[in-house]
């Protein structure tokens, strides 16, 4: 296994996490440029290759700054999972480890970043026709009625999981159906031990201030041209990558169900419900010290935590 090679000694994983909006990527390509080491991308969206403005991808610029992994590493139509993420970054780390005992971790992805730090399950992969028949349900009934299905299935799990996400309650409904047993029952209980010291940060602004930065951020891809790369990808709507803030409510507006100032609104909406979600997620996480998205606090919080 990936996860029991053993490391140089004093290997260091710097975790930089938080909402979306909040400055991750530049605080994070500071510390790797002071700490001399490359960047992996925890942001699932930033993985394909052919979306670039409504994931907020580092710029080519950015990148030339300092090397980043996992951002553009896949095509739209690639299947891939946390699992995969998972022994594909631990390898990754062994080879980047050996060159120098920093690495960067940046990005909002709750999932992918514990199955790094913490491992996760060892669930099967599930068939694209049970998936695609999930999904179809989720489009003509709606999300109440896998709700419905998810509670009689695993009513422990149910009572656990964010209701308002529809993959996550596919997730386990593909678990259940494709192996009769409770996704529940299922999941890991202990937590992975990893051969390498893990510093965990996480960037947060006061409330307004994020909402701002989130409005900002909508206005800006929209000037840089959101619209037309939406509707680009419009023919490919149905695949799983595309089901993401910022793309899917102009799919709305290009299907006429409301207009595209009515479309701005939304994905500006939906953007911060997101990032609050993100926080609530990271705030669970004990081991999280909290700074504001400035490059010299989160250099002095990490040295502080190496002595």
């Amino acid at each position: 296994m990936v996860d029991q090679v053993s490391f140089p000694q004093n290997s260091t994983l710097l975790l930089i996490a938080g909402p979306t909006a909040v400055g991750k990527t530049s605080v994070a390509i500071d510390v790797a440029r002071h700490f001399g080491c490359e960047i992996i991308s925890a942001d699932s969206r930033q993985f394909y290759s052919e979306l670039k403005i409504g994931t907020a991808t580092p710029t080519a610029e950015q990148q030339n700054y300092v090397k980043h992994h996992f951002v553009g590493n896949l095509s739209l139509t690639d299947n891939y999972n946390v699992s995969r993420f998972e022994n594909e970054v631990l390898a990754l780390l062994s080879e980047l480890f050996a060159k120098n005992k920093f690495v960067v971790m940046v990005g909002g992805s709750g999932l992918y970043i514990k199955a790094v730090c913490d491992g996760i399950d060892d669930l099967p992969d599930v068939d694209d026709e049970l998936r695609n028949s999930l999904h179809q349900q989720l489009e003509k009934e709606g999300i109440a009625s896998i709700r419905a299905q998810l509670q009689k299935l695993d009513p422990a799990y149910y009572s656990k999981v964010d209701l308002a996400n529809p993959n996550r309650i596919i997730r386990a409904l593909e678990v259940c159906l494709a192996t009769g047993k409770p996704y529940s029952a299922m999941r890991k209980q202990s937590r992975a031990q990893r051969n390498f010291r893990i510093i965990k940060i996480g960037l947060n602004l006061p409330r307004k201030e994020l909402h701002e930065r989130i409005n900002q951020r909508v206005e800006a891809m929209m000037k840089e041209g959101l619209l037309d790369e939406a509707r680009s990808f419009y023919p490919q709507r149905e695949l799983n990558a595309l089901n993401t803030v910022g793309y899917k409510e102009l799919f709305d507006h290009f299907d006429g169900k409301y207009s595209l100032e009515d479309a701005i609104e939304k994905i500006k909406t939906n953007t911060r419900r997101y990032a609050r979600r993100q926080i609530t997620w990271f705030k669970k996480e004990a081991d999280i010290f909290w700074c504001q998205p400035d490059a010299a606090e989160v250099i002095g919080q990490i040295e502080s935590r190496l002595t």
